[in-house]
């Protein structure tokens, strides 16, 4: 691992948790609601829902204004709780999200960039990012991850390719890097900060899969203390957070605090759940209190499990993925299994095991699976998974063939930008037969999903190659949701005349 230095605790008193507590004294004093949420603390809903869901979420489900604060929010709730966030992992400013990274990072775009100007964007971006990108109506340039023909997948950008994209841009107004990747991939964040800072620009870092990170020296570097200026996190991913919750933190003086908040506050819901803002403000107490000693027994787990599958499968390991023209770090707890040799896909992998042993994996494409190991597991699931992917790879001979994907070659997935993503979305557009949308101009975004890496995205010119990765992908059971005709025997594209 390369951490970039011993984490400690912050200044202040961890002990407490501003909303928890807030929650906690609202129901202690008995308070008598007569404005939202309708349910009541849970009076008014089917008994039905209550068996499932239980009478305490509804009990915890508190407005924030006249809920969890006073009428005019006196008591600073919230507020209290993002400078302990902030605290805890050295930045000098969080801030709370309850409508995921995908909201947050949106921020993040129209924050650094105003409408018009361009941005450097990691061309691996997950598709908030490019629906950020359209929102904003900035113009993107485009940093192309390092392909890894072996594996069949991209890893971030280095170092000298944000250095090439600001020599393709320098009037760029910063650059938006993604680190970690689904697969747990990293980047050199302190060497790509430090050349967007000898340009004057920040460095904005989606890192939705490091909210664990600054709590454990053996993990790879944190964003903020890797010099980058703004980072998203998704707690609800690798951190102990309820979904949605995210947070994106602020440090140094290149993006002004103020105008983060205003600009933010145009995508933000003025109906924030206090149950999310409870788990993220719970899960910072807990990783501050007990966070490298929880971690530390995830990475001894972590490894106990690829030993007990290294002689089942292939077990994607460190140094298969670390080095000068691959990723810059690898995010251990992230275990990627490769089936290739086995002969069958993510995608039914992923289906059986779910079937036949009740484990669920997040991440499957069209010939690997991703289990990630978090503190909440134990001896427990981990002898589950273990147990199901030896189980999985015993009835090999039982499943069907991996479909042939015609995964394109490194450079094929660089699409011509002919228009920007926020015209091409807004252009008159029409559906045409997929494999006559060669040469097209792509009017919506084709995401594989997981990761959520667009394939092509609005103003792009569609070619052969991502045409026949997306049918021969559809065929072998990729997911796309986005496409507006869900079966891809159509593409929207920009019309001709425009």
């Amino acid at each position: 691992m390369a951490a970039s230095g011993q984490w400690h605790p912050g200044r202040m008193d961890h002990s407490q948790a501003p909303v928890l507590d807030a929650i906690a004294e609202y129901r202690r004093r008995g308070h008598v609601p007569f404005l939202p949420p309708g349910h009541k603390q849970g009076r008014g809903v089917d008994r039905r829902v209550l068996d499932v869901l239980g009478e305490d979420v509804f009990r915890s489900d508190v407005i924030v204004m006249n809920g969890l604060d006073d009428r005019m929010t006196s008591g600073g709730v919230v507020p209290r709780a993002e400078r302990l966030m902030a605290d805890a992992v050295d930045a000098d400013q969080a801030f709370f999200s309850t409508c995921g990274s995908s909201l947050s990072v949106k921020a993040c775009i129209i924050t650094v960039a105003r409408p018009g100007q361009r941005i450097l964007v990691s061309r691996n971006a997950h598709k908030s990012v490019i629906a950020g990108v359209i929102i904003s109506g900035v113009e993107p340039v485009w940093v192309h991850p390092r392909w890894d023909a072996h594996w069949q997948w991209a890893y971030p950008p280095s170092p000298e390719d944000v250095a090439e994209g600001f020599s393709r841009a320098p009037d760029a107004a910063g650059m938006l890097l993604i680190t970690p990747t689904d697969y747990g991939t990293c980047a050199a964040i302190g060497a790509a900060a430090d050349v967007c800072h000898r340009h004057g620009k920040p460095l904005v870092v989606d890192e939705a899969w490091g909210a664990h990170l600054p709590f454990h020296p053996d993990l790879p570097s944190w964003a903020m203390d890797a010099g980058a200026d703004l980072c998203v996190t998704s707690v609800h991913k690798m951190g102990a957070g309820l979904e949605q919750g995210s947070v994106y933190h602020l440090r140094g003086d290149r993006v002004d605090p103020e105008l983060l908040k205003l600009r933010a506050d145009l995508l933000d819901t003025t109906s924030p759940s206090a149950l999310v803002y409870a788990g993220l403000d719970g899960w910072r107490r807990q990783m501050v209190e007990r966070g490298e000693e929880l971690l530390g027994e995830a990475l001894r787990l972590d490894r106990s499990i690829r030993d007990r599958l290294r002689d089942v499968v292939t077990v994607v390991e460190r140094e298969h993925v670390v080095s000068p023209d691959r990723a810059d770090d690898h995010d251990p707890l992230k275990i990627i299994l490769d089936l290739a040799e086995l002969g069958i896909s993510g995608y039914t992998a992923n289906q059986w095991l779910r079937a036949h042993h009740r484990v669920d994996v997040g991440l499957s494409d069209h010939r690997r699976i991703a289990a990630q190991i978090t503190v909440a597991d134990d001896e427990r699931t981990a002898s589950r998974l273990v147990t199901a992917v030896t189980d999985l790879v015993a009835h090999v001979g039982d499943l069907p063939r991996a479909k042939p994907v015609d995964v394109p070659a490194p450079g094929e997935l660089e699409l011509e930008q002919a228009m920007l993503p926020r015209d091409a979305h807004f252009a008159d557009a029409g559906h045409v037969p997929a494999r006559e949308a060669v040469g097209r101009i792509c009017a919506e975004t084709l995401s594989p999903y997981p990761p959520g890496v667009p394939a092509a995205l609005p103003g792009e010119v569609i070619t052969q190659a991502v045409v026949d990765y997306l049918l021969s992908g559809r065929d072998a059971g990729m997911y796309l949701p986005d496409p507006t005709d869900p079966s891809l025997s159509t593409i929207r594209v920009v019309d001709r005349a425009r």
